[in-house]
């Protein structure tokens, strides 16, 4: 994997909860500019998802088995979209609360798919 792509998306990603937890803390929805980030984030992980077949097709083995690895990266892939999709059902601050807490679970996956890798 990218050490380099996983640390872009883990900052990414923590910096959309950040804007996103100010947004709730000043008891505002999500906002137009917040689904922007999170397209932006959700960009960083598909491109992570791509990048982590391809490596998985050239042969690249995960230190801690396959299976697990790919089920993180589907999971980190759909994280921020899903909590996207639930903000708009809730146009109170709870949406960017659950935002927020999207992008802090985007950032934990991405510690952990680094530990799968054999990073």
């Amino acid at each position: 994997m990218l050490t380099v792509l996983t640390l872009v998306t883990g900052v990414a990603a923590l910096l959309l909860a950040a804007w996103c937890g100010w947004a709730a803390y000043r008891d505002q929805p999500t906002k137009d500019w917040h689904f922007i980030g999170m397209a932006v984030v959700s960009l960083l992980a598909v491109i992570q998802l791509v990048i982590g077949i391809v490596q998985l097709a050239r042969g690249g083995k995960p230190e801690q088995g396959t299976t697990i690895f790919v089920a993180y990266l589907l999971g980190a892939f759909a994280c921020v979209p899903a909590a996207g999709f639930m903000s708009l059902a809730e146009r109170t601050r709870w949406g960017s609360v659950t935002a927020a807490a999207g992008g802090v679970v985007l950032a934990v996956l991405q510690v952990r798919l680094f530990d799968i890798w054999g990073g």
